[in-house]
């Protein structure tokens, strides 16, 4: 099968930079320190000659990281957390610096991930007769398991569902659902992602205030806004805040942290959250990270993502097969508006329907590339995208643990994810392109084998 790739003129600084890219965008011209960055601390992925798209699944490791580590491991007794107590309590005051909260207003506990710190306020929560739970559709399952510990309280579940086409909630259907003012009166818990995993939509975090006008206390999904977005703590207060630094920068894995308002604290049926057997070799990793983030700048790769997402989108959406009919379907927003680096699609066949998605991943492997595919655990945002009958919605619902869309007996497992990250490059955007022009153009669903 011959391809049909797109030509492009090419710029003398970078024959994989297309001249059209650097036009659209000339602000990524101002990112090029993150090229430095990649060819020194990510220099393995281009000696592997690999290409990374899954930074919403996890960050890439620096190597300055592993070095960092492997110094502290060796000036400290094994077993000992003792001997590293100082250094965990500098990782809680790192947090709260790179969040820009008060110690006086916020404090740290650490957990193994974002998911543990949302079952945390789960467990401790006074959900009651009286009270409210409210959750938005493109939840994570972790906060979307609050409604089992709302239902043992007898509180009261109400979920607000994203909205296609651009799979977004309006801020009117929010504050509807939330009810009208009673700042004097606890009415529950409003939780929501600062971005969705499944779409890469950022939701207002104006949101926050308008909970807390109406009585709400708000749990704050952060584990997919962090890596490449400032959450400035001092300018939006919400009550909970669940972090998986894994995600943020690829290692220590298996640290996450919930970090609460201390008035807040004070609302939970248990004071002391944190457990007496913390990952005491690994948190200390954590400052390490943020130093390197902090060096690297979160508004310059929040600008390259950007840029990068938006090129991508853009390619995507213009693929054709040889009858003219579109190779991809995106769900989310085709804009850089208000959304993050991740974008969830699938490849169509000439005839319009969806190619499997595990066939998809498993040629991306082949190629030396590493994306994600599924629903990402996010199974309302993927009820939503695939326009789900309501018999199939309560189906889903159900089963609202699953990670793909098959226990509704849907064709297809799911979407394509691809996401972006500090390392990213647009030579990464050009190679995905030629991979599924070479692989998916033309093919229909029975040729892939």
């Amino acid at each position: 099968m011959t391809s049909r790739h797109t030509d492009h003129v090419l710029t003398a600084r970078n024959a994989d930079e297309p001249a059209e890219f650097l036009a659209r965008y000339p602000g990524y011209e101002l990112t090029r320190g993150l090229d430095r960055l990649r060819r020194t601390e990510y220099a393995y992925l281009d000696e592997q000659n690999h290409l990374y798209l899954d930074y919403a699944g996890s960050g890439l490791a620096a190597s300055a990281q592993h070095r960092a580590h492997q110094r502290r491991m060796q000036g400290i007794l094994p077993g000992s957390p003792s001997t590293t107590a100082p250094a965990i309590d500098h990782a809680r005051h790192a947090v709260l610096r790179h969040l820009n909260a008060s110690p006086h207003e916020y404090t740290v506990v650490f957990t193994a991930n974002a998911s543990a710190a949302a079952r945390l306020v789960g467990e401790r929560y006074p959900f009651g007769r009286h009270g409210r739970l409210v959750l938005t559709s493109d939840n994570h399952e972790s906060v979307d398991g609050l409604r089992a510990f709302a239902k043992a309280g007898h509180s009261a579940t109400t979920v607000i569902a994203t909205q296609r086409p651009d799979l977004r909630i309006s801020t009117s259907t929010v504050i509807s659902a939330l009810g009208r003012k009673r700042p004097d009166r606890r009415r529950g818990l409003f939780a929501y992602p600062a971005q969705s995993g499944f779409t890469g939509v950022q939701h207002p975090l104006g949101w926050i205030d308008i909970a807390h006008d109406r009585g709400y206390d708000v749990l704050l999904d952060a584990a997919a806004y962090l890596p490449t977005n400032s959450l400035d703590l001092s300018l939006v207060r919400p009550d909970f805040v669940t972090v998986s630094w894994y995600k943020v920068f690829g290692y220590p894995t298996g640290v996450g942290c919930l970090v609460v308002r201390r008035d807040a604290l004070s609302r939970l049926s248990r004071k002391a959250l944190e457990d007496s057997s913390l990952n005491f070799l690994s948190i200390p990793d954590v400052e390490v990270g943020l130093a390197l983030l902090a060096d690297t700048g979160v508004e310059l790769i929040s600008r390259r993502v950007r840029y990068l997402t938006g090129w991508f989108l853009e390619r995507l959406t213009t693929l054709r097969h040889g009858n003219g009919l579109p190779m991809a379907r995106v769900y989310g927003p085709t804009t850089t508006s208000a959304r993050g680096g991740i974008v969830s699609f699938n490849f169509l066949d000439p005839s319009g329907h969806v190619l499997d998605p595990a066939l998809v991943a498993n040629e991306a492997t082949g190629a030396g590339i590493s994306l994600r595919t599924g629903c990402f655990g996010n199974p309302g945002a993927g009820s939503n995208a695939a326009e789900l009958c309501p018999k199939s919605l309560r189906a889903l619902l159900k089963h609202g643990t699953a990670d793909s869309l098959d226990v509704v007996g849907l064709p297809s497992g799911g979407t394509v994810r691809v996401s972006f990250g500090a390392p990213s490059a647009v030579r990464d955007v050009e190679r995905f392109i030629a991979f599924a022009e070479r692989h998916f153009e033309d093919r229909f669903v029975g040729e892939l084998v």
